[in-house]
Order: structure tokens, then C-alpha cells, then sequence
């Protein structure tokens, strides 16, 4: 019996067990999903972005979600349904998306992705993980005046925050990316924000794990749980009980699935997001970029090109939407006029689910109702930038360490 079982395989699960190994616990892995599948960081931009420290749950993102039902290749989308749990997300959604509950999650994401950027330079350097790590910043592209200065509005709180944020000209732009033709009024350079290969990454976290003694069991799905007052006893799953000492979940958008039974509850929703890879790009980017306007994620992997984008929020919904990726491919040339439509057809789509709490701050903690149980989920968009300092958050709950103050922001039981 390992001293950790974790529930959930993708970046934020593995991060867990290796920052749990560091502190000298062993650990036992359970992925739903086969070894050969792709979790929902597989094909994600791959960007770590102290910069990102204005939550999902922003103002003014209710108006783009319901002037989005009129558009079906808007980056934003909330389908509507019949859905008590949507009903009552978007309910605490909107909620959270009032000004002043805004600036007040800032701190916390800005301070702890700063953390996490620092452990991932840990990772590379102390633990000698390859995983493509960058750190030559990311460009907030804008293709209008107006999106310029709502970026440009954005630096006195990003200096406050400890988050450098330099104006950028499109000449400026340019030169950073030598060869690629851009057109954009100007934006913003966020130097401390880095980019890495996920598919290295997950590769790597997997065999450090392994190399320490870890046990990884993929095809394993959680089918209840064997619970007594406020200690859980065993994990049951597809392939029979599961036992060890202490329990996380961290099963991204089936978290709420998964805890069913137990005493907690995760208010969640899974944002569906699309990327496509183009392994011989016309002209290659240095930097990593987002295009305002479009809300796509440009990132360099090596020799290929990344683009990914749309918030889709569909439950469940592993369909691929036609339309959807349509308006990310159509909004690319306004950006780089190189990357014409054509350019991506016949490209293979990549889609994940992203979970999404309504608050746009990740659960991370232990739950009062359980001794043994603790969370680490809802990431939204930020689970690859969140994943080293979740797992330190993790271990240190464990392990009865000190934790940051912005900790207490994460907290699992915020909802119940």
C-alpha cells in the first residue's frame, strides 16, 4: 500500500506524485484513460503565464458569453441546456465576475504562478527534465487600438503584482520574430511569462515518477469510493479497491463525477478547447504569442508551430465542432497574413477538456470532511502554468508544511 493514491493522469495529477516523491512519499497513480491516449494538456498551448492573473471569471465575460450564442465561431461559447449543475455554475459565474471580485483573485494567481514558473526552472535545472522550457517571454498581440490600451491599462496592477509588462510596437513585434510577417497597432511583452512542449513534459514527469519507485495504472476509472466518517478507506475503480493512507483527486473535468458519493462538492464545467499543429510551419515565431481579439495561443514546439483556442463550454462533449475551429483558423491571417486558411487544411484537430471552476481560481487543498482526502483541480486554463506549484501546494498539505498565503484562496471547500 503507497503512502498516496492519486486519481487522474494528466499534468496536474503527475505534478502531484512528483513533488509528493520529493517529499518522500510513495505514490500510486490511477489514469482512466490507456497509456497511448492524450490527456486534456497534451495538446494545450503550453504556456506558463504569471501574466494570466485576470481570472476566467473577469468582467464583461457574461456579455461575451451570451452575445456568443449568436456566433458560432465566437471563442467564448456557452451552449445552453437543461442543466441544474450549468444553471447554478453560471449562477456562481456570474457572480464572480464583478470587478472587485476580480482584482481580489489576482494576487493569488499572480503569486503562485510566479512560484510555479520557479519550480519548473527547478525541474529543468536541479531534477534535469527535458521539456522544452523557454523563457523568452509571451506577446499580447493586438490587431485594434482598443484592445491595445485595455492591455496597456493592465500595468499598473501587473507592476504591483510583481508581473513585468514592457508596451510593444509591431516593430518591436517583428524583431523579436525575425522572419514572420506581422500586423498588429502594437501590445505587450510579458517577459517573466515561459512556453514548453507538453507532450515532453507529461513524457518526462511519467518517467521521473517511475524512476523513483512510483506505480502509474492507466485504463483504471473510479466507480465509488469506500468512505467511514471522515477517513476515506479505499478508492473502488474498474479494477477493484484501490488503498493507501492518503487520497487526491485530480481528475480534471470528471473530478465532479468521480467524487460522487463523498461529502464535497466541485462546482464545475468543462471548457472545450481546440489546437492545431503545424509541423512545417511557413515562417517560425521566437516568442510565444496570444492574439487578443481571436483569444489564440500561439506557441513555438521546436520545429513546429502551435495554435489553439475557444472556451466552449459543453459539459462532457468530446464532438469536435466543425465551426469552432473554423473561427480560430479564420482569425490567424488578420495576425500573420503568411498563415492563410489553406496553410491548415487537412491538419489534424487536437481537443480537450479544461475544468473550469466558476470563480476561475483552481481547487487545491484538503477537504474539511475528510482527513485523508485532498483536491487538486479545476484549473481552467492555467493547468500546465499551475501544475509545479500545485504539486508543491499538495506535498506541503501532506507533509504539514508551511503553505503560501495565497493557499488559503484555492481552498476545496469554498463551495460547500
Amino acid at each position: 500500500m503507497h503512502d498516496l493514491i492519486i486519481i487522474g493522469g494528466g499534468v496536474i495529477g503527475l505534478s502531484v506524485a512528483c513533488f509528493a516523491q520529493r517529499a518522500g512519499l510513495s505514490v500510486t497513480v490511477l489514469d482512466r484513460n490507456p497509456p497511448e491516449s492524450e490527456s486534456c494538456s497534451t495538446g494545450n498551448a503550453g504556456m506558463v503565464v504569471p501574466s494570466h492573473f485576470v481570472p476566467l471569471a473577469a468582467p464583461g465575460m457574461i456579455g461575451m458569453g451570451l452575445r456568443s450564442m449568436l456566433n458560432p465561431e465566437s471563442p467564448f461559447y456557452i451552449r445552453p441546456r437543461l442543466d441544474p449543475d450549468l444553471i447554478s455554475w453560471c449562477w456562481r459565474f456570474f457572480q464572480a465576475s464583478s470587478r472587485a471580485r476580480s482584482e481580489a483573485s489576482a494576487p493569488a494567481l499572480a503569486a503562485s504562478q510566479l512560484d510555479s514558473r520557479a519550480l519548473y526552472e527547478q525541474l529543468a535545472t536541479r531534477d534535469g527534465l527535458d521539456f522544452g522550457l523557454q523563457k523568452r517571454g509571451l506577446m499580447m498581440l493586438c490587431a485594434s487600438e482598443e484592445a491595445l490600451q485595455h492591455e496597456l491599462a493592465l500595468k499598473p496592477a501587473a507592476a504591483r503584482l510583481g508581473v513585468a509588462l514592457e508596451p510593444l510596437t509591431p516593430e518591436q513585434a517583428r524583431a523579436l520574430n525575425p522572419g514572420v510577417d506581422i500586423t498588429c497597432a502594437g501590445g505587450v511583452l510579458f517577459p517573466l511569462d515561459c512556453f514548453l512542449s507538453p507532450p515532453q513534459l507529461l513524457a518526462a514527469l511519467r518517467a521521473a515518477i517511475l524512476r523513483s519507485g512510483g506505480e502509474i495504472r492507466h485504463g483504471v476509472e473510479v466507480t465509488g469510493w469506500d468512505a467511514s466518517g471522515d477517513a476515506v478507506r479505499a478508492v473502488k475503480t474498474s479494477a477493484g479497491d484501490v488503498s493507501g493512507a492518503q487520497y487526491v483527486l485530480a481528475a480534471g473535468s470528471w473530478s465532479p463525477r468521480a467524487s460522487s458519493g463523498l461529502r464535497v462538492r466541485l462546482p464545475m464545467q468543462a471548457g472545450k478547447g481546440y489546437s492545431i499543429t503545424l509541423e512545417q510551419p511557413p515562417a517560425q515565431l521566437s516568442v510565444c504569442a496570444i492574439l487578443v481579439e481571436a483569444r489564440v495561443a500561439v506557441t513555438p514546439m521546436g520545429a513546429s508551430l502551435r495554435f489553439g483556442g475557444t472556451m466552449e463550454v459543453t459539459g462532457l462533449d468530446e464532438s469536435v465542432s466543425a465551426r469552432r475551429v473554423a473561427g480560430i483558423v479564420k482569425s490567424i491571417p488578420r495576425f500573420f497574413p503568411q498563415y492563410t486558411p489553406n496553410v491548415f487544411a487537412d491538419k489534424p484537430v487536437w481537443h480537450g477538456l479544461r475544468p473550469c471552476s466558476p470563480d476561475g481560481l483552481p481547487f487545491v487543498g484538503r477537504f474539511r470532511n475528510y482527513t485523508n482526502l485532498l483536491a487538486a483541480t479545476g484549473h481552467s486554463m492555467l493547468g500546465v502554468s499551475m501544475a509545479p506549484v500545485t504539486g508543491q501546494l499538495i506535498a506541503n498539505a501532506l507533509t504539514g508544511a508551511p503553505q503560501p498565503a495565497y493557499a488559503a484562496a484555492f481552498s476545496p471547500d469554498r463551495y460547500l
